[in-house]
């Protein structure tokens, strides 16, 4: 899973550097290519044209639909785009839809998602009030590992939701989702517990429900990293 990761963090800035020698100085991607550093992460998301965050959403859905950037277009049932309100001061960001999630086109619908929404119930949230993403708009076939091109393909996407959406705080569950965000190679074990800033934006590491459905002694954790979000809100 390292090397995996460091591909994708190594292709993400390889196709950084293509767009600025086109002269496309100005890319999506700017935001997400600084490395965490100290607890930091320099970042700086592109600007939407939209005023209305829901109209927004929609279009963007509906070209992630017509997306045909990678083989994965040709294997899943459903693009499963992101769920949630516009106006979410909260946001999740998981790795891949999974299986129920391909079929049902929403994201975190089978037991991980279940687990999730107790856990979005116990900071006194609901869940239609915040946001649900994934790095990866479709399915990889038998919930493998995403293959660094298909992160590429599919960043423009995360990024635009998070600018649309302008959370007060991003929770990333399990390392894929928080690796990519933070472009940091470090496990999910040390990058959890406490925040790095993405443009303004609070953003928390923690593990994945589906992890906690393995290894339930761990709920502890995402408890306190859990609460450290609500009370981050609460400022908010």
């Amino acid at each position: 899973m390292k090397k995996e990761l460091t591909e994708i963090i190594k292709a993400l800035r390889n196709y950084m550097e293509m767009e600025k020698e086109s002269g496309l100085q100005e890319t999506s991607l700017k935001g997400l290519l600084a490395p965490a550093k100290g607890g930091e992460v320099q970042a700086t998301p592109p600007k939407t044209l939209h005023e209305d965050g829901s109209s927004a959403l929609e279009k963007l859905e509906q070209e992630a639909k017509m997306c045909r950037e990678c083989e994965l277009c040709n294997t899943r049932r459903n693009v499963v785009f992101g769920e949630g309100s516009p106006q979410a001061q909260l946001m999740f960001i998981g790795e891949a839809p999974g299986l129920e999630e391909d079929i049902q086109g929403k994201p975190f619908v089978g037991r991980a998602g279940k687990l999730l929404t107790k856990i979005i119930e116990a900071i006194g949230m609901r869940r239609k009030d915040i946001y649900i993403a994934n790095c990866l708009k479709c399915r990889p076939p038998k919930n493998r590992t995403p293959y660094p091109s298909e992160i590429v393909a599919c960043r423009n996407y995360l990024i635009q939701q998070i600018t649309i959406i302008k959370p007060k705080v991003i929770c990333c569950l399990g390392r894929p989702a928080a690796q990519t965000l933070l472009m940091s190679d470090l496990p999910i074990g040390r990058l959890r517990g406490k925040f790095y800033d993405y443009h303004g934006i609070k953003v928390m590491p923690t593990f994945h429900p589906a992890y906690l459905l393995r290894n339930p002694s761990e709920k502890r954790l995402v408890w306190e990293d859990m609460k450290q979000v609500r009370d981050e809100l609460k400022r908010a």
